[in-house]
């Protein structure tokens, strides 16, 4: 008989630094190696738990003063489209999507740099070379694609999403989109066309990363029908969005060995002869 052990992946804390999203405000996170063999396994799980994944690592965060990042979810079964989300599709229709690898091409950092330099040229990714943008596009150890949004008349590169597939949905880990196209509400669309995905392929959920609120980055995602976000230690339906206090005392804050025991690894035992 052949037996695997529990996952055991280990922990570790960043050291603070500036948020991205919130001025003042400092930012931690917790995160572990994403590796091996049970790499999917580990993935599912804690993407489960509010982690995200940037190439090989898993992280969630674990700021000591500030409880706004919350992860959050679309529940494909409750999404209905508003007036504006259908407005935001018919302006779209002349977009053709295609699924492919995750292979970095020049078309696609292109855009990448066009999209940074205009909306994040201040943002932690701002100095990103192509090299960089390679990297996060196809290190990945598990089931990840790139999901590309041409012009259908002149097949022009108009947005890019790199997408994982996980046992309960699809996870937007990254997109991007042609930045001079403030009309047709690019950044939304991409999220319409992937729940459109989740349907056909079955899927209950698309996860979007973090919702901030009081971020006017971030802040959109509270207009999806279906919204849930990771909170005490359960996804719930986001409800009202005035309702989260983004203020946390120190003194509140769980310490991070009691953060990582309340964390559910997957159990890959198995038997065989």
């Amino acid at each position: 008989m052949r037996h695997t052990l529990p996952l055991a992946p280990q922990f570790y804390v960043t050291a603070p630094q500036p948020c991205p999203y919130l001025e003042g405000r400092m930012e931690r996170k917790l995160f572990t190696a994403l590796q091996g063999e049970h790499a999917e396994t580990l993935n599912d799980a804690l993407s489960h738990q509010g982690f995200r994944r940037s190439q090989n690592v898993l992280y969630r965060p674990s700021c000591s003063d500030c409880a706004a990042c919350l992860s959050a979810r679309i529940d494909v079964s409750k999404f209905t489209l508003t007036k504006s989300q259908k407005r935001t599709i018919r302006r779209n229709a002349h977009l053709a999507r295609r699924a492919t690898s995750p292979w970095a091409t020049e078309d696609q950092f292109a855009l990448f740099r066009r999209y940074l330099d205009t909306r994040h040229a201040d943002g932690g990714m701002a100095d990103m070379d192509v090299f960089e943008f390679a990297a996060m596009i196809e290190e990945t150890p598990i089931r990840s694609r790139v999901i590309e949004y041409t012009d259908k008349d002149d097949h022009r590169l108009i947005g890019v999403a790199l997408t994982d597939v996980i046992n309960d949905g699809l996870s937007m880990v990254y997109s991007f989109f042609e930045p001079d196209l403030p009309r047709q509400s690019l950044g939304t669309y991409l999220i319409l066309d992937h729940i459109e995905i989740a349907r056909e392929a079955g899927l209950p959920y698309v996860y979007l990363g973090y919702w901030v609120p009081g971020s006017s980055k971030m802040g959109y995602k509270a207009r999806f029908a279906g919204l849930e976000v990771f909170f005490g230690g359960k996804w719930q339906p986001i409800g009202d969005p005035e309702r989260f206090d983004t203020a946390r005392h120190p003194l509140s804050t769980d310490p991070i060995a009691e953060q990582v025991a309340n964390i559910s690894l997957p159990d890959t035992r198995n038997s065989g002869s």
